[in-house]
Formats: C-alpha cells, structure tokens, sequence
C-alpha cells in the first residue's frame, strides 16, 4: 500500500494520539473457524454491550476498566513476532473506529480479521476477514450481512440450530459457515452439531482448539 506524503503524516499523527480500550494482546494459534491453526497476534478490546450470559470473557464488558494504549504500541507490540495475522476482538470491537488501527496494521504487513457480532451501526476498519458471529441477545445491524467472509453461531441449545439458519440467505453466497459449541456444553451439543452438519454439509464444525491445546 503506498501513501502520500500527506497521509503518512496523518497516519503517523494518529498512531500517536488515537488510543483504544486494551484487555489484552497476545501472539497464539487462532483455535475457532476459518483460520484455525494460524498463528495470529490477538488484540482483545474492552467494551461490549451484547451480554452474552455464557460469555467467557465478561471482563471485557467495561471499556473503562482496560488502559488505553495507541496504535503505535498497539502495531509495536504486533510485530515483535513473525506471524503476520492480526485478529481484532472483544468484547464488541466495532464498538470503537478502528479505521486508523487496521490501516497501520496493513501497513506494518499484516493481515486484518475481526470478530463481531455485527451489533453496531457502522463497520469501521479496513479488514481482510471478517467473521460475523452474532448473539441472541441483541439483533446485528444488516449492514454486516454483504461483509461477512465467515458466519460463526454458537449452539448453546438446540433452538441456536434455526437461528444460525435464519441469516444464510442474507450472506454471500461464498461466505463460509461454522457451528460451535458453547464450550461448557461441548459435551451435550457436539454429537448434536455432528449430526447436523452431516445433515447440512454446507456447514462446517468450528471447534475452541486452543482450549484443547491450553494456550490463550
């Protein structure tokens, strides 16, 4: 990507001064969906407002309780490793622009993937995978439909079968489509999800491989 003088200055400008709510960043193997078994540098930001009872990150839900930290040490902190997958996720990350943050990630040589549950009104960001993973809790914007690579739905019970359904005619035609367990009822639902996707081969089984691998 080259950039004119001007925005250069601008995208330097901004790495400096625009900070974002941090719960964590980590280097990992991506455990769920399509790019299972990459390795990918995970940036988590603070803030959701979904609510997700099963939620295994609720620490997260408060934007306020995480240091803020800048693009700049955001990117910094990216490439102290060699994988070049930045995974951007939350919480709800669209909760925040995250224009200026991807456009320094690709421009530093990384991939950019996101997971949202596509809640919020805007898709800010410039993104090379964006996997749509929405919640009963709280109905996504449509505008996430035509965006989606990836539409990943978490089976807590068998009802969550129909809602995954429900936005398949909505999506591209090429937009990939996962099923996963919630992980504390693995043990209920998987057979469940094996016999639906043998059923519904367009769907393909997303399993939490880092949990099984213990690592982040």
């Amino acid at each position: 990507m080259l950039l004119t003088q001007e925005q250069q200055t601008k995208q330097t400008d901004n790495q400096s001064t625009i900070a974002l709510p941090v719960m964590e960043a980590f280097y990992t193997i991506q455990g769920e969906g399509a790019h299972t078994g990459r390795a990918a540098y995970f940036i988590r930001l603070g803030g959701c407002d979904v609510g997700c009872h099963w939620c295994d990150v609720k620490e997260s839900w408060d934007a306020d309780a995480h240091p803020k930290q800048s693009i700049d040490a955001l990117v910094k902190g990216a490439l102290q490793y060699p994988g070049r997958l930045a995974v951007i996720t939350g919480g709800e990350p669209l909760m925040h622009d995250l224009t200026a943050l991807t456009e320094a990630l690709q421009v530093a040589g990384f991939k950019t993937n996101i997971e949202t549950s596509g809640v919020c009104q805007t898709v800010t960001g410039s993104w090379d995978w964006i996997c749509f993973s929405p919640k009963k809790f709280k109905k996504p914007n449509p505008a996430i439909y035509e965006k989606a690579d990836e539409l990943k739905v978490i089976i807590y019970n068998q009802s969550d079968f129909a809602f995954a359904e429900s936005f398949v005619p909505y999506l591209r035609p090429d937009c990939k489509l996962f099923l996963q367990s919630e992980w504390g009822r693995s043990n209920e639902m998987l057979p469940r999800i094996v016999d639906y996707v043998k059923d519904h081969p367009q769907w393909q089984i997303s399993l939490q491989t880092h949990k099984f691998l213990n690592i982040p």
